[in-house]
């Protein structure tokens, strides 16, 4: 049998996947001589031994910890269980990867009736020892009973209401005495110390499956089977006294990055105060004037701590009676601008290297440089003011409750979250926010945490605010009412709070970031490219260092108004003579519209696709609407309407599109070859270096590449003969059915590239209809059937393993063929980690995505490297 149970003095920060994050890093600073109470921890394999035997702690275990228990007695010269010496733990979870606030957390454990009395006696201190025992029975009885929580804040409410009190500090003994009886009527509490162990213990390893704790996982793809350790540590006390407090302090400021000594604290308080926003605490600095020898141990320590761990640090620590205590360290949840100048910073201070460096820079916080930010000569009626705790502009209409800002989000809203303080349960209300408000909370609460680690702009600690949830109003101090669904903007980066939308100002980059992604360029191996279709959009993807265009949709340049009808009466020609008099006309725009493409390229290639979408998508759908083009085009309404009903189509994802219209109407194929060839040359002729790359969409094999190059072939040639000009071009083939996939050895030898349309690959290897699975896709993830939405995060399995079959065959054939993807997965870190692993040449992803692939790319060759 596996050693279940460690002490403090016997692991280190390398045992994260055995004792957790928070236990390895407690073993961490009791080696280092750090002031930790005393305390053991309960392996993280336990954890899965519990679930495995049906929600039971392992035979045994209660016999190994009670043989540590004895042994942090005898360190901390106390007894658990013991009135006239009192021994109370804290116990909390600590998974492998830092959870904040997902998980749940029992202190003052081991105390009852007795045990307060004795302990007020022993400490000549009863306010304190009445008020720890209500916290004790508060959360013991939301964690442990499962009972609502809310009721007990309720009572107390009603209590200081009654008896003319506000703060918590005002109360005395004697009324948290009367609290607690009032407590103890709501719940059947167990006065055994042993017992309250034992079931805290299995109500921590069950915290690691409730909704809050799944949810973020699945948020932050955190494999299940990780399981959280359970840390039980001796407990010291903010709530003492006026020469006690705790707080939460960082080694550099987690929104701006600023190397500065950044926290908050809060006299005669416990650590809950701080972290779950109940109170709005001070800043740092007020230790500092308080208790200037403290402020610089913990300054000192908090300097130690960063050099050890070569990482910004997020810490918690308390005084009791002025003696200074570290409880936890762990690296700091930062913004994402933060996470880049912090990475950038210790680069030119010498604690890390540079791919040390992109490995700290979350690819989803290069948003932050990327998303707009409040337009400042724009800001109006601003109507109160918080703490900026995370950055970034937001608009939207307001919601009161976690569970509302899914609704009001899934019907197509942007939301403001609107709380007093927010608590774990709110973290899926959170991730369908634009911005969150809260009217309690410091930069260190719950709520700025979370939406830092999130990229969502957030706003603490307004205090200027009074929310009431029944009533569904926040009203400012000045008396402004502002209410459910209205609009409101946020600027996380001042803490403004205002009404309507105000204009924002596109983000810009700076030279941390610059830097970073040189770096991301300097060990990538990935080229990054850019879906693309306007010269705007190419301009954008070149701004932010895209390598070329891997998928220009053709298609996308004939939707424009002036555009629409005459791609219409192309589809409802009668005639092939017809047919290409409109073809005529387009030919223009395409050849206009390629030439910018070009320019703006100049020197990059331009994967150009065929037109794929099936035609009756081009076509209106109303009566109205069709009566109408058929009047424009000088058709008899009849006969528009047959032409209409014969293009609809039971599938049409699988129908009439792709290479089979360059089969069927080969003049369509012309024409847009044609448009490309001589774009190109009007390039070339201008100084640019045009390189297109065709690509024939939706092939099922090889003898389709061969008809539909024959037809591109011909028209290029055509067009180079007319002008003698030359210019390079590619002819290659989406991959995106099955079927060219199993194939793929017979395609090779007839393309010079090939590109993976992952979206309809992964549509028609799962039979998901790509637009409809919205409809059951989130009852799939909810129930485990599926571990990720497979249109957001590659499905390595099934689709990925045609994707390597593809690649290993195919190259097998013929050496020297291109590889590269242009679906929405090009985007996505964890899918380009594949996509390197797999060996493509290339990713191709939205412009504003140029850079998360960049560092994405960069990332996965450091892992492998």
């Amino acid at each position: 049998m596996a050693k279940r149970v460690y002490l403090f003095n016997e692991g280190s920060k390398d045992d994260r996947n055995l004792l957790g994050g928070k236990g390895a890093n407690l073993c961490e600073m009791t080696a280092m001589g750090l002031p930790v109470p005393f305390g053991f921890v309960i392996t993280t394999p336990t954890c899965r031994e519990f679930f495995e035997s049906g929600n039971k702690l392992p035979r045994h275990l209660e016999t190994e910890y009670n043989v540590a228990l004895r042994l942090v007695e005898e360190k901390m010269g106390a007894s658990f269980g013991d009135p006239d010496n009192p021994l109370l733990f804290s116990v909390r979870s600590g998974a492998p990867v830092s959870m904040p606030g997902m998980m749940n957390t029992i202190l003052n454990l081991g105390m009852n009736d007795e045990i307060a009395e004795g302990l007020a006696k022993k400490t000549n201190n009863p306010r304190f020892a009445y008020d720890s025992y209500r916290r004790f029975i508060q959360m013991y009885a939301d964690v442990v009973l499962e009972t609502d929580g809310e009721q007990f804040e309720h009572e107390i409410e009603k209590y200081k209401k009654a008896h003319d009190k506000t703060l918590d500090v005002e109360m005395t003994a004697q009324d948290w005495q009367a609290i607690i009886a009032i407590f103890k009527k709501l719940v059947d509490f167990p006065q055994n110390p042993a017992v309250q162990l034992k079931e805290a213990i299995a109500a921590v390893f069950l915290s690691w499956n409730t909704p809050r704790a799944i949810f973020y996982r699945e948020m932050n793809n955190i494999p299940a089977s990780l399981g959280t350790a359970v840390c039980v540590q001796a407990m010291v006390f903010g709530n003492f006294g006026d020469d006690s407090g705790s707080g939460v302090a960082f080694t550099r400021n987690p929104s701006t990055g600023d190397h500065e000594f950044y926290g908050e604290y809060l006299t005669n308080a416990a650590g809950e105060d701080v972290v779950a926003g109940i109170r709005t605490p001070l800043p740092i600095s007020h230790l500092q004037q308080q208790m200037p020898e403290v402020y610089q141990q913990l300054f000192e320590t908090q300097k130690r701590l960063e050099q050890h761990y070569q990482d910004m640090q997020d810490m918690e620590f308390t005084v009791q009676e002025g003696k200074f205590y570290m409880l936890q360290t762990r690296s700091g949840k930062r913004t994402g601008r933060a996470s880049v100048k912090i990475a950038v910073d210790m680069v030119n201070e010498g604690l890390i290297g540079e791919k040390e460096a992109l490995m700290r820079v979350s690819p989803e916080h290069v948003d932050a440089f990327l998303h707009p930010m409040i337009d400042v000569n724009a800001k109006t009626d601003i109507v109160a003011k918080g703490l900026p705790a995370s950055p970034g502009g937001a608009t939207g209409r307001i919601v009161f409750s976690a569970d509302e800002a899914v609704e009001v989000a899934a019907a197509g809203n942007k939301v403001i979250l609107v709380r007093r303080e927010t608590t774990p349960e709110d973290i899926h209300g959170m991730k369908v926010s634009e911005g969150i408000l809260t009217e309690l909370g410091g930069m260190t609460s719950h709520a700025a945490v979370v939406a830092r680690g999130m990229g969502v702009c957030a706003i603490t600690g307004c205090g200027e605010l009074t929310i009431d949830y029944q009533a569904g109003t926040a009203t400012t101090d000045e008396g402004v009412v502002m209410k459910r669904m209205d609009e409101i903007t946020l600027d996380g980066s001042t803490g403004e709070v205002m009404l309507g939308d105000i204009p924002k100002t596109e983000a810009s980059a700076n030279d941390d970031f610059q830097t970073l992604l040189s770096w991301a360029d300097k060990y990538r191996r990935l080229a990054v490219r850019a879906n693309a279709e306007t010269p705007e959009d190419a301009a954008k993807a070149r701004e932010l260092g895209a390598e070329g265009i891997g998928l220009c949709r053709t298609e996308h340049m004939f939707f424009d108004a002036s555009r629409i009808d005459i791609m219409r009466g192309m589809i409802l020609s009668e005639d092939k003579q017809e047919r290409q008099g409109y073809l005529d006309q387009l030919l223009a725009f395409q050849r206009e519209d390629m030439l910018a493409l070009f320019k703006e390229m100049h020197d990059l290639p331009v994967t150009i696709r065929l037109l794929d979408p099936p035609l009756h998508e081009f076509l209106p759908h109303g009566e109205e609407e069709l009566v109408e083009l058929a009047a424009r085009l000088g058709k008899p309404a009849d006969k528009v309407r047959e032409i209409v009903q014969s293009l609809q189509e039971v599938n049409p994802m699988l129908g009439f599109r792709g290479c089979r219209l360059s089969i069927v109407y080969p003049e369509i194929t012309e024409m847009q070859v044609k448009a490309i060839a001589e774009a190109a040359v009007l390039a070339h002729k201008a100084g640019y270096n045009p390189s297109p790359e065709i690509m024939i969409p939706l092939v099922v094999n090889v003898r389709e590449i061969r008809a539909i190059t024959q037809i591109i072939e011909r028209g290029i040639i055509s067009v180079l003969e007319k002008e003698s000009v030359s210019f390079p071009y590619k002819i290659g083939t989406m991959m995106e059915t099955p079927r060219a996939c199993l194939g793929a050895e017979r395609l090779a030898n007839s393309v010079e590239f090939m590109s993976f349309g992952t979206n309809d690959l992964t549509q028609m290897t799962y039979g998901f209809s790509r637009d409809d699975v919205g409809k059951f896709v989130p009852d799939y993830l909810d129930r485990n059937l599926v571990e990720d939405d497979p249109f957001v995060s590659l499905d390595q399995r099934a689709v990925g393993k045609l994707m390597k079959m593809a690649i290993e065959d195919s190259r097998e054939a013929k050496e020297g063929i291109k590889y590269g993807i242009c679906g929405e997965h090009g985007g996505d870190p964890r899918s380009i980690q594949f996509c390197h692993e797999l060996g493509l040449d290339y990713v191709s992803c939205s412009p504003y995505r140029v850079p998360v692939a960049r560092i994405a790319a960069a990332q996965a060759n450091v892992t492998l490297t």
